[in-house]
């Protein structure tokens, strides 16, 4: 008697052993440079964080090339309420800045943590995209108060700060910078897309110039003095 699930295994097998065709020599060219443009759309729809030229290398040919591709998807997006944008190192797809009223009115949940931060929340994570790599006793003399774990611990769990290296400082305190996904999120391409000072000012996120700089921050909890 045959094992039916022996059977079944070994066809699965056979099925995840299938060789991806990547080259689509079968295709004229102009189809060809179609299915690529689809599938490229389709991993970047599907991913939550910006696809990087390698991970899209691996869904079309060897000859591809992936700008002129990625250009000619822009192209087609051109009148539609959402674009395909270069952020963190990626590509990956963003409402236009046109309907952000929209999207508010609706209120509909969105893909972007940069709108569930909380003031206080927001003007810390800009400090320490800011300042980086810097400590919470750096942190809370640049506010003038005392910065909470539970701050820091709610931008760590949000994935938009890590743990950078400890501070030469006595006690050696661990340091903070900001992630990949914090350019994701907030839409820049590098740390280098940060607005300066007096944009921020601007915007009402910090107060003062140079080395006196002040962000304000109001209901800033009270945190354990002996942390640095």
């Amino acid at each position: 008697m045959v094992d039916s699930s022996t059977g079944a295994r070994r066809t699965g097998k056979r099925h995840d052993d299938r060789v991806f065709d990547r080259e689509l020599e079968d295709l004229p060219a102009a189809l060809r440079w179609r299915e690529w443009m689809m599938r490229v759309e389709a991993v970047i729809f599907a991913s939550a964080e910006p696809v990087k030229r390698e991970t899209l290398a691996r869904v079309v040919g060897k000859a591809c090339a992936i700008d002129l591709l990625v250009d000619d998807l822009r192209e087609e997006l051109v009148g539609r309420p959402y674009e395909l944008v270069s952020v963190a190192g990626g590509w990956q797809h963003r409402t236009r800045s046109v309907y952000a009223d929209t999207i508010r009115a609706s209120t509909v949940e969105t893909r972007s943590l940069a709108a569930t931060l909380s003031r206080q929340e927001a003007a810390v994570l800009m400090a320490i995209a800011t300042l980086q790599p810097v400590t919470r006793g750096e942190l809370s003399k640049t506010f003038g108060k005392e910065i909470s774990r539970d701050t820091i611990a709610s931008l760590r769990s949000a994935g938009l700060i890590a743990s950078g290296p400890r501070s030469p400082t006595p006690g050696a305190p661990y340091t903070y910078v900001t992630t990949r996904h914090f350019l994701s999120a907030f839409g820049m391409e590098t740390l280098q897309d940060l607005p300066d000072v007096e944009m921020l000012e601007d915007a009402g996120l910090m107060q003062g110039r140079g080395a006196d700089v002040a962000l304000p921050l109001d209901g800033v909890e009270e945190a354990d003095a002996d942390e640095a």
